[in-house]
């Protein structure tokens, strides 16, 4: 079996144990014995499932190297999607994400990173990937596959806000985009929130 073949499959197969264990029937399994031992333990499964898909290459074609000042801009770039998300998950609570948090949400934040785009980190992580200056066979099926994973998990996402936060969501859908940052209602104080 080829090494893509291989890695499309260690992907897909990444996505679905990745997603059924977010589904609200095995949350609500193990929410009822530890909330905060099920999502680290999510995220500890997750990681190691993660480091097994991306273990699989040995050698990956290049694509193409962004030539001189591009691949500088594209780094740059890079990190400034690194920094949003890491403010969107202070915004979020890095505790309640890892899973060192007992307190459950009480709303959807809807301000910061949130206010310009429904789902940051969703658009940032695809920008990080987007934006690599060394381009690889192996990196371009992540970027494609991981895109298609984060609109597929957005939209479920979606549905279980919706459920959850009701009138308040559906609102909020209205005014924010999706994935696509409405940059005209982009803010200096989204920096500070």
């Amino acid at each position: 079996m080829s090494e893509k073949i291989n890695f499309t499959l260690r992907f897909i197969l990444f996505a679905v144990v990745h997603s059924l264990f977010a589904t609200a029937w095995i949350k609500k399994y193990f929410q009822v014995a530890n909330r905060q031992g099920y999502r680290l333990c999510y995220n500890v499964v997750s990681l190691a499932m993660f480091g097994w898909v991306m273990s699989v290459y040995r050698h990956s074609d290049v694509l193409y190297v962004a030539p001189g000042v591009w691949s500088l801009i594209m780094y740059l770039l890079q990190l400034v999607a690194v920094v949003i998300l890491v403010s969107c998950l202070l915004q979020t609570g890095v505790g309640e994400f890892i899973g060192f948090s007992k307190s459950l949400p009480s709303s959807f934040i809807n301000s910061g990173w949130y206010s310009i785009v429904r789902h940051p980190l969703y658009f940032f992580s695809t920008m990080f990937m987007m934006m690599n200056p060394v381009m690889t066979s192996q990196w371009l099926i992540l970027t494609i596959m991981g895109t298609a994973y984060f609109i597929t998990g957005g939209l479920i996402e979606e549905r279980r806000l919706k459920a959850e936060f009701g009138e308040a969501y559906r609102l909020y859908q209205q005014r924010v985009p999706f994935l696509i940052p409405n940059l005209a209602k982009f803010r200096w104080s989204v920096i500070s929130s």
